[in-house]
């Protein structure tokens, strides 16, 4: 697989900038590996795919306000900060990307308009640096000041300016553990009458974290996709989750259900010797792209991705790639609506 096999072009008017409402009246494009068909439902009609027992697996992260707006020390020049990741709790260490990125060096100190001071201590890419947050408070301080004077991080592409709405759109209905620059986007769909539609049925909704950094979306710069190098993005499997989700894997009737390219990466970070689903906490770098074999992942709830993207190679990996190039063009001769706020495949 090549880089240029995941290029395609895309009408921009089809690229959704809001959410529908609700949100399970979105379409669902339901792809049939065993069969190679494809049918058209919506959202809503997910449980009909469902039976007791079965298991679904959602990305608890939450999306945190990202996006900083701050003053260079002495020139009072405007830095854009995005925070990545917290480093480390205890000493207010921080991975961001600035921008514009050659006016900051180690040393340079910003401040941000309600008193919250950062100096810069490293750099660790071009546009990448660390920096430590100067604050004597506690820590849910700091993320108070953070979410104070944030704004969410919603994609460059849609080319619009964030809305106060935005801070509810661009979270899943499954949002608990803070630490994401992004939206699992696939949750996006979800609502509660749904929800509770399938635990009625019998379906086990568990929660997976994967806390979505630049890991996911660093751009692919090279045509050998196996020379591409992922961040590293945290990610967690409780115990309890890997025990459910190995009985309906051992189950001739149940089906495990990744909700997005995020909970796959997750659980297919974790496997025991065996390959079943095992606890764990750590940090993931994984990569999937075809031909990955995958050996917790039975079923996949995506949304459709950029071009070039690893979360289309991904897509690729599970489905197909011809499978998943004929969906990508049945996507636009139907006019489904694309990327974060757009509709959805179920690939069975």
């Amino acid at each position: 697989m090549k880089l240029t096999s995941f290029e395609y072009e895309y009408p921009k008017n089809l690229v959704a900038k809001y959410p529908v409402e609700p949100r399970d009246s979105s379409r669902l494009m339901v792809l049939n590996r065993a069969e190679q068909t494809i049918e058209h439902k919506k959202f809503s009609d997910l449980p009909d795919y469902f039976t007791k027992g079965d298991v679904m697996l959602v990305n608890n992260t939450k999306v945190f306000p990202a996006r900083l707006f701050g003053n260079k020390e002495k020139t009072g020049a405007r830095i854009e900060v995005f925070l990545l990741r917290e480093l480390n709790p205890e000493s207010r260490l921080w991975d961001v990307i600035v921008d514009p990125a050659r006016k900051i060096r180690i040393g340079n100190k910003l401040y941000f308009e309600n008193g919250l001071i950062a100096e810069v201590i490293d750099n660790t890419t071009s546009r990448g640096r660390t920096i430590r947050f100067v604050f004597e408070g506690s820590n849910d301080d700091l993320y108070a000041k953070i979410d104070e004077i944030g704004e969410t991080p919603i994609p460059p592409y849609l080319k619009r300016d964030v809305e106060p709405e935005d801070k509810e759109r661009y979270q899943t209905l499954f949002a608990e553990e803070r630490g994401a620059v992004a939206a699992p986007t696939a949750g996006l769909h979800f609502t509660t009458p749904l929800v509770n539609q399938l635990k009625n049925k019998g379906v086990d909704i568990l929660p997976v974290t994967l806390h979505i950094g630049l890991g996911t979306f660093r751009p692919v710069e090279v045509e050998d996709l196996t020379k591409h190098r992922m961040d590293s993005e945290f990610y967690h499997v409780t115990p309890a989750v890997a025990e459910r989700s190995n009985i309906a894997l051992k189950s001739s009737t149940n089906t495990v259900t990744a909700v997005g390219t995020t909970v796959v990466r997750a659980i297919e970070s974790s496997l025991s010797a065996a390959y079943t689903l095992k606890a764990n906490i750590g940090w993931t770098d994984k990569f999937i792209y075809p031909q990955y074999d995958f050996h917790i992942t039975e079923r996949l709830i995506t949304n459709f991705h950029m071009p070039r993207s690893t979360l289309m190679m991904l897509v690729a990996a599970f489905a197909g790639y011809d499978f998943m190039i004929e969906a990508y063009k049945t996507a636009k001769k139907d006019k489904y609506r694309l990327f974060s706020f757009g509709d959805a495949m179920l690939i069975l």
